[in-house]
């Protein structure tokens, strides 16, 4: 399952981040909500997690801006607890609220009754060859097998998700790496070099270009 987690709070974000990627939820972090509402829009997400006091945009804002265009089921997360506040959150068109602090158990649990809510939402993603299957994380490429390690998926999937569009370094960096700040390291480049070499064993095409003064492109091959 994609989560969207739009939380201010560094060091919950952090533990809620490695507790849902623990129990197999691919999770991208942003902490304010203006970015969380275009990551929203551009993205799909089968849940996402919003804080109600967000700095750019609060949480009831995000989630009514949302609403005028994507049905993606939302859980409130917030230190307000009294009634008007959660009427307040149903009405901006959340589908749950929880008051910190809480349980990730019990975040967990509804956030699957949110989901189960929306039609099932696909285990497989295809680009030209490349197929990737989302529930026994593999990947192959006309036909043949493609062994990746868990990073490697991660990147291969969100190419995949944007194939035939160029997506740059930063985008990378925030999206698959959940980092919000240039490294000044080598970590996507080495990374896409390990997965283009993977993905273009016996083939006389490279499946992912690189456009030059912006970042990488997957292109549907045959």
């Amino acid at each position: 399952m994609r989560l969207l987690l739009v939380e201010d709070d560094v060091e919950l974000a952090q533990s809620l981040v490695e507790q849902f990627r623990d129990l197999g939820y691919e999770v991208t972090h942003v902490a304010d909500g203006l970015r969380g509402l275009d990551t929203a829009l551009e993205q799909d997400f089968q849940a996402m997690v919003v804080d109600r006091m967000l700095p750019g945009m609060n949480g009831l804002e995000l989630v009514k801006a949302l609403r005028l265009k994507k049905s993606t089921p939302v859980i409130y997360l917030t230190t307000m607890s009294g009634i008007d506040d959660r009427v307040q959150g149903l009405e901006a068109g959340a589908d749950d609220y929880l008051v910190k602090p809480f349980a990730i158990a019990e975040l967990v649990a509804r956030i699957r009754v949110m989901t189960r809510r929306i039609p099932p939402v696909e285990s497989t993603l295809r680009a030209g060859t490349i197929e990737m299957d989302l529930l026994q994380r593999t990947v192959t490429r006309r036909g043949q097998p493609v062994d990746l390690l868990p990073q490697e998926f991660r990147l291969l999937e969100y190419l995949v998700r944007n194939v035939n569009r160029a997506v740059t370094r930063k985008m990378l960096l925030e999206n698959v790496w959940d980092i919000h700040f240039d490294p000044n390291t080598s970590v996507v480049e080495s990374h896409m070099s390990r997965l283009r070499a993977r993905l273009n064993a016996g083939c006389d095409i490279d499946a992912i270009q690189t456009v030059r003064g912006v970042g990488y492109r997957l292109v549907e091959l045959n």
